[in-house]
């Protein structure tokens, strides 16, 4: 973007200011109850979606500790050949 003159952005503040600075419009009281109720029900869909995440990660770290301690990664893998017999 350019950058804009300083007149033409100071004009932009000044509409801005007096929109602010009028007279504001009468908020209908249904439109409180609304905004409310949809408030709660998108606190309530966070909130499951946390419970969610949480049980997803649980399971998950469950069934990593659990992979882990039947493979073991931590031990070095079983040979796949013996070694060479000396002396026969």
């Amino acid at each position: 973007m350019s950058p804009e003159r300083p007149e033409r952005r100071e004009r932009r503040e000044d509409q801005v200011r007096r929109l602010l600075d009028g007279p504001h419009p009468a908020v209908p009281p249904e439109l409180v109850v609304d905004a409310m109720r949809r408030g709660a029900r998108r606190g309530r869909r966070r909130a499951r979606a946390r419970r969610l995440l949480w049980l997803v990660l649980s399971v998950a770290f469950l069934v990593f500790v659990v992979w882990a301690s039947v493979e073991q990664p931590w031990n070095p893998p079983p040979a796949e050949t013996t070694p060479p017999l000396n002396g026969w």
